[in-house]
């Protein structure tokens, strides 16, 4: 567990703050528990992929901005380290066996929460709701 920190934001949510209209209560959160929230690094690759995905544009800069200010600059970048490495792999095996394979990344990302003792922060809960010791939020609700 990490001192201070109680939050995972999912790369949706913080996607949803970058939206020309962002969901009143998930930015309302963030500054709410701005000092308790993280980032998962496949959260940040995920970002910066779809950023860079993007034609050179103003769009293209302002989101490039916004990860790397504003995202970077409010949470702390957690790892996916060898004790996320070995529950992301119980838990995938786990859920393969019984028919619920999750994907790759998602397991990356609920991996670290779980091994932080973090809550997941997401609007996609159902992605996440079928790995085991796993607290999971939706602040957009």
């Amino acid at each position: 567990m990490v001192a201070g920190l109680r939050y995972l934001i999912d790369t949706n949510t913080w996607s949803e703050t970058a939206a020309r209209v962002p969901n009143r209560g998930i930015i309302r959160r963030i500054r709410t528990h701005r000092t308790e929230i993280a980032l998962a690094a496949p959260v940040l690759q995920e970002l910066l992929f779809g950023v860079y995905r993007l034609p050179p544009s103003a769009r293209r800069q302002e989101l490039e901005r916004f990860v790397n200010q504003v995202v970077r600059g409010v949470a702390p970048v957690l790892p996916y380290d060898e004790s996320a490495a070995l529950w992301h792999a119980a838990e995938r095996a786990r859920l393969t066996q019984a028919g619920r394979t999750p994907s790759y990344v998602d397991g990356q990302i609920a991996s670290i929460a779980a091994v932080n003792g973090l809550v997941l922060v997401t609007k996609n809960v159902r992605d996440f709701q079928n790995f085991h010791g796993l607290n999971v939020e939706d602040w957009s609700a």
